[in-house]
């Protein structure tokens, strides 16, 4: 079903279960895997009153950051799966489209949230832009769905719990 599946991670909860998902997609598909990170973007407001020697070590922190992620990814990615790696030093949202459109993808994976409520607030929510702007099919992933399932099928349960929840 799915040959190139390109899968972003920043380092969060849900972006490592984005790729836990797209991993194991890659694995039953046989489709290659891409891992995409880029540096988080600042909010303006955190340069205020720095000099720019700080802000720029800001900015080489991120980008090791996302490079620390991506080498954490690449080593858990399987011998027999193809994989490759993009450190985008380009602003995020347009970068990954950018990339789905150059890299041939035909799935995006990545996690619901990956500054948290407020980052999205202030800055956007990426997730949110790629689904929008994707030519290709895009799966949204949240961390929480793993918990729920193994709740779900806990074997010390006898299925009441959930029988009696959804009524």
């Amino acid at each position: 079903m799915f040959r190139n599946i390109l899968v972003a991670i920043d380092g969060s909860p849900d972006a490592d279960e984005a790729f836990s998902q797209a991993l194991d997609l890659a694995e039953c598909e046989h489709a290659r895997l891409t891992l995409f990170s880029a540096p988080a973007a600042l909010p303006p407001a955190v340069y205020a009153g720095v000099s720019g020697g700080v802000a720029a070590g800001l900015a080489r922190e991120a980008a090791a950051q996302a490079e620390r992620t991506l080498q954490q990814a690449r080593e858990r990615v399987p011998a027999d799966v193809s994989v490759s790696t993009v450190l985008s030093a380009a602003p995020v949202r347009p970068a990954l489209i950018e990339q789905v459109k150059t890299g041939g993808h035909d799935l995006v994976v990545m996690g619901s949230r990956g500054r948290g409520a407020l980052g999205s607030v202030l800055l956007g929510s990426v997730s949110h832009y790629v689904l929008h702007h994707s030519p290709v099919p895009v799966l949204i992933v949240h961390a929480e769905a793993r918990r729920d399932r193994q709740q779900d099928v806990d074997p010390s349960r006898d299925g009441r719990d959930l029988a009696a929840a959804s009524r």
